[in-house]
């Protein structure tokens, strides 16, 4: 064989290996980007439908983890600085949502009495108080909040149930100075980009939603090893992308993070202020879901 035809030969054998080699890369490419799509949809369902029998479980059925009379004080100490703070400052006039409400206890305690106040209490002051809104998704009202509700009318008190905050219209609903959620819809939502979306709408412009995510990558970078975390997010490359990172993409809000990595799961205590109205939240679609109380949860950026 002359040396140009075995130039010709060698370059027949690479471009037939070139080719297979290109057609190997496009099918693993395929499988790994279809594979979660194709298998996702059953198994979403059926672990969505597991999640809701949670909700509703009542009395000693009640999982031992899924806590449903916080009070005030545990609101101080799970949610970010400057939370008592900013409820102090509510008046008369003022509004306060809080999602994922349970029995109201928090509530409750902010309208308290000073002498009838829980011993530690850290939020509750002196003076008028802002019109409060319960939502919970099951009724877990006490005698004792339907008391306080008609001592005060329903002008000062509303307790919700029964809808996911994602159902209420903006009417039914109106606008808040302060909403609050503690393991509540941020924590449980299978829709989390939808979720964020809607109570930013529900706030007042300069208004604040104060809330906390267990189990995630924390913002400091100072997760512990080892560590078994409840939601996970990644970017649409499927790189991981951390939750604060992720919220501080959304328009018209300022987010503050402080991470926790001496707690029992790393978590994120979260503050988002809204500074104008043009909000856009990135799109997270839901690609993983696993009932519990919290569930755990993957969540991809849409691209």
């Amino acid at each position: 064989m002359t040396v140009m035809g075995s130039v010709k030969s060698w370059m027949r054998s690479w471009k037939t290996g070139g080719m297979r080699l290109a057609i190997l890369f496009v099918i693993l490419l395929q499988a790994r980007v279809g594979w979660p799509q194709e298998l996702a949809p059953p198994r979403l369902d059926e672990e969505i439908a597991k999640q809701e029998k949670i909700f509703q479980r009542r009395g000693a059925d009640v999982p031992g983890g899924y806590i449903t009379n916080r009070g005030l004080s545990d609101y101080a100490e799970l949610l970010p600085t400057g939370f008592c703070d900013g409820l102090g400052r509510l008046g008369s006039p003022d509004r306060w949502l809080d999602i994922g409400a349970g029995a109201g206890q928090a509530i409750l305690d902010y309208y308290a009495s000073e002498g009838d106040a829980p011993s530690g209490e850290k939020c509750a002051r002196p003076g008028d108080k802002a019109r409060a809104v319960a939502m919970s998704i099951e009724d877990r009202r006490t005698d004792k909040w339907r008391q306080q509700a008609a001592s005060l009318g329903n002008d000062r008190l509303r307790y919700l149930f029964g809808k996911r905050l994602r159902d209420y219209s903006p009417e039914e609903l109106g606008k808040f100075q302060i909403i609050t959620d503690v393991f509540g819809g941020f924590t449980y939502t299978d829709d989390l980009s939808r979720f964020v979306d809607r109570v930013l709408s529900l706030l007042e412009v300069g208004g604040s939603f104060y809330t906390l995510v267990p189990g995630v990558h924390l913002e400091d970078g100072k997760d512990k090893l080892g560590v078994f975390y409840l939601t996970e997010l990644e970017n649409a490359a499927f790189r991981p992308e951390r939750v604060c990172s992720w919220l501080k993409k959304t328009s018209c809000v300022q987010v503050t993070c402080e991470s926790k990595s001496d707690w029992k799961r790393p978590t994120e205590l979260i503050n988002i202020r809204k500074v104008c109205s043009d909000v856009s939240v990135p799109r997270m679609k839901l690609v993983e879901f696993k009932a519990g109380y919290p569930p755990d949860r993957r969540f991809q950026l849409e691209q």
